[in-house]
């Protein structure tokens, strides 16, 4: 369609409610979807044949018009213009912005629904806020299912955009009891920002159904039909989720020549970043998102796999078979791969209270929370009971200590300690469930050995230490060598 059937369409009164910038995947599903809702929709890509192609093909007999540039693109929509890049992170999206400015007039609106960090998207408000524009960052969950069918959206950036951007986005999401999976977060980067800990619950939750899929495999030796039964009736209770599901399909689906294919896949994870951000953002505020980093640790170790193969053939250990009858195995694997993710929630949400505190965004956990429940790739029945949680605890600063959690988590820590005792005697890798574990014990401590670590830090480098018999922020410093000494902060950093 060529870019002045654009301008004509717009004349004659047929402006296109919302632009789309980028047709791959994720650009192409959101489109078809905003059209199917009742919304004409203006698609551009960078390459002119996709477009072309789009239009023809998927987009057919659909209220979908092409653009052949940025200029068509802005040329085809009604004010305030929308313009969503669906486009690669990083450079790309400065970019376009760049581009963008310049065509748009005061009070329209860009929106990023890439996998933005959430820096960027702090420093991007504020640069098409200075120009007169309004920005949203939304994080846009669910892959291309999702895309196509109703995704979960989390949208941030300029509070007065979202009257412009609600009518569209909640329309599109999907939802569960009648609420759409889509609320607006907060100012500048809240909406990246939460999708950026959704990504990493994300990578936690993989993990700890791997784990789960390991033991069953080696430490039990169950076949593939077996274990996705297992998941499957797993499916059907309390951990009902998307990514158990999809396990169990996973599980039956046979390659070319009958057997699993999931034998087939070499055992080298892949990730692209946001699990990292994560980790990094708890690192920065001082938060123990443990599972989460051990989660990315392992896709990280994975990926070593000349090195792995290289190692077992002289490292020893157990041979993988885990002792005890199978059904109460599989019973207490249950307890620990719910335990180890009530406390991977914990820690996400310990994580976007603390950036909360440092960004003063207000964002509502049972809003997030809700949001999270269908859509997007942790959706889960779970996420109804934090949801609830952070509703009647509204104040509360961990989901541990609200009085369901703190039920449940009582309740499968039997399982939970005995899953990672027979794991490691039999030498079989489980580090979320291991981290989990060690973080929980730690956090229902009330004193740890980090006083004889301070008492290190001041001995070597006059760190200054406080006393459980003062009150908090005096700190006092020992000349511990009885001679003074040369110690200086300065010398030592540990």
């Amino acid at each position: 369609m060529a870019e002045n059937s654009n301008a004509t369409a717009a004349s004659a009164g047929a402006a296109a409610d919302i632009g789309i910038y980028g047709l791959a995947v994720m650009g192409s599903n959101l489109a078809l979807n905003m059209a199917d809702h009742g919304f004409t929709v203006a698609a551009a890509n960078r390459t002119v044949e996709r477009v072309d192609e789009f239009v023809a093909d998927e987009a057919a007999g659909k209220p979908i018009v092409g653009a052949r540039s940025l200029e068509g693109l802005v040329a085809a929509l009604e004010k305030p213009r929308r313009v969503m890049l669906m486009i690669k992170a990083g450079r790309p999206v400065d970019d376009t912005i760049d581009t963008l400015i310049p065509m748009l007039e005061q009070g329209d609106i860009i929106i990023d629904g890439g996998n933005s960090l959430y820096t960027d998207t702090i420093r991007r408000t504020s640069k098409v806020e200075a120009a007169g524009l309004r920005y949203v960052g939304t994080g846009v969950s669910g892959g291309e299912e999702g895309a196509r069918h109703g995704p979960s959206l989390m949208p941030g950036g300029s509070p007065d955009a979202w009257e412009h951007v609600r009518p569209i986005f909640q329309a599109i999401a999907a939802s569960v009891d009648g609420v759409p999976c889509c609320d607006w977060v907060g100012p500048n980067g809240a909406g990246h920002y939460v999708k950026m800990v959704h990504n990493g619950i994300e990578y936690g939750d993989m993990q700890v159904i791997a784990e789960a899929y390991d033991i069953m495999r080696r430490g039990l030796g169950m076949s593939y039909p077996e274990m996705a039964d297992e998941f499957a009736a797993w499916n059907e209770g309390r951990l009902d989720s998307y990514l158990i599901e999809i396990t169990a399909a996973i599980l039956r689906h046979a390659d070319d020549g009958g057997g699993p294919l999931v034998e087939s896949i070499l055992d080298a994870a892949g990730q692209k970043g946001t699990g990292k951000w994560t980790v990094i953002s708890s690192m920065e505020t001082g938060q123990p998102v443990s599972l989460v980093a051990e989660a990315v640790y392992a896709r990280i170790l994975s990926a070593l796999k000349e090195r792995r193969r290289e190692a077992a053939a002289v490292l020893e250990g157990p041979e993988p078979s885990l002792q005890g009858e199978r059904a109460g195995v599989l019973a207490d694997l249950e307890h620990a791969l719910y335990a180890s993710k009530i406390v991977s929630y914990a820690q996400g949400f310990m994580l976007l209270d603390a950036a909360d505190d440092e960004h003063e965004w207000g964002l509502d956990f049972a809003s997030i929370a809700s949001m999270w429940r269908g859509g997007c790739i942790i959706r889960s029945r779970f996420l109804s009971d934090i949801m609830g949680a952070y509703r009647s605890h509204p104040e509360t600063r961990s989901l541990l200590t609200i009085p369901f959690f703190v039920d449940e988590i009582h309740a499968a820590q039997g399982g939970w300690r005995r899953t990672v005792g027979r794991a490691v005697t039999a030498g079989i890798p489980v580090p979320a469930y291991s981290a989990a574990l060690a973080f929980y014990d730690g956090y229902r401590s009330e004193r740890l050995p980090a006083n004889l670590l301070q008492a290190q830090r001041d001995y070597f480098g006059a760190h200054t230490y406080e006393r459980v018999d003062r009150p908090r922020g005096e700190y006092f410093h020992t000349d511990w060598t009885g001679t003074g000494g040369d110690v200086s902060a300065t010398t030592y950093n540990a």
